[in-house]
């Protein structure tokens, strides 16, 4: 099954590992392929406008390329929105959240505003009645601790919140988040040991914990292979067989740190690729992505190529 054909992508990693270029370059690549897409944003340092050269991207959805669409949600935003969502009339939604009390009580309560951006997001894949505004909602998902927090907000309503329209909504997102026909995770990740191992504790807490499946392993910034693995003990070792005058010490000495790189990189890929069972795209580092319109297409296809 293409990854596209699903309704609702989370795009989840460690902070730092490249989830919003990862999750601009899917959107791009459903978008292309004549999906209506919805790129959403969870309260983030918004940086998609950059890479895809629109204007910035703040808390009402905009258009930022052809079937694409954008969003940076906020808490407040959000509640507001998803309020008007569920309601449907303002004079409505004006006496229900624009009360004090009310107002002071969903801000008190735990997971609430987290789950007032998931549930837009969600709405705007899944409404109750009617077609959806998208064909695919790709969430631009916190760093790991967080993401996994959003996430886990929904599975509590289910269990624990009296029946009505929150409960309903919950156990509605419940349902398509754990259909992989219709949700999953993309995770991102570098070839590093850190975030390789993070990334592992994520998949395991995604699929054991929330039953939510992992559709596809993103690994961000890899580097080009140049020493063959029987080529690394020898390149390693160089430096210690020279002369400290020797003209090509400062060359060995490169020589070895990338060597040490590339072995590094080498086990961490085995090491997450062994763990998680799903297809592994590789992206090698791309510079200067911000304002290339034509490097983040380029990034957007290798998104789709499986190794």
């Amino acid at each position: 099954m293409d990854l596209f054909d699903r309704r609702f992508l989370f795009v989840v990693g460690k902070g730092g590992v490249g989830k919003t270029t990862v999750a601009t370059g899917l959107a791009l690549a459903a978008s292309r392929r004549g999906k209506k897409v919805l790129l959403a944003m969870v309260n983030c340092k918004e940086r998609a406008s950059q890479l895809l050269g629109s204007e910035p991207i703040g808390a009402e959805i905009v258009n930022v390329a052809e079937n694409l669409d954008a969003v940076n949600m906020t808490p407040d935003a959000a509640l507001e929105e998803y309020g008007m969502m569920i309601l449907k009339v303002r004079a409505v939604y004006n006496a229900v959240f624009r009360n004090k009390l009310v107002r002071a009580f969903l801000k008190g309560t735990p997971g609430l505003e987290a789950w007032s951006m998931l549930g837009k997001a969600f709405y705007h894949s899944n409404p109750p009645r009617g077609e959806p505004d998208y064909d695919l909602v790709i969430v631009d998902a916190p760093a790991t601790g967080h993401a996994l927090d959003m996430l886990r907000v929904p599975f509590v309503i289910d269990s624990v919140a009296p029946p009505g329209l929150l409960r309903r909504d919950a156990s509605r997102a419940v349902e398509m988040f754990r259909d992989p026909e219709r949700a999953g995770a993309v995770l991102v990740t570098l070839p590093e040991y850190m975030p390789a191992n993070e990334t592992t504790e994520l998949a395991d807490a995604l699929t054991g914990e929330l039953g939510i499946s992992v559709l596809q392993l993103v690994i961000n910034r890899v580097l080009s292979v140049l020493f063959a693995e029987n080529e690394r003990g020898v390149v390693e070792s160089l430096p210690t067989k020279l002369d400290q005058d020797s003209s090509i010490r400062g060359l060995a000495i490169a020589g070895r740190r990338r060597v040490l790189r590339e072995s590094v990189q080498a086990r961490a890929i085995r090491r997450v690729c062994g763990h998680i069972d799903a297809p592994v795209s590789e992206l090698p580092h791309f510079e200067g992505l911000e304002g290339d319109r034509e490097a983040v297409d380029a990034l957007s296809e290798a998104l789709m190529q499986v190794v």
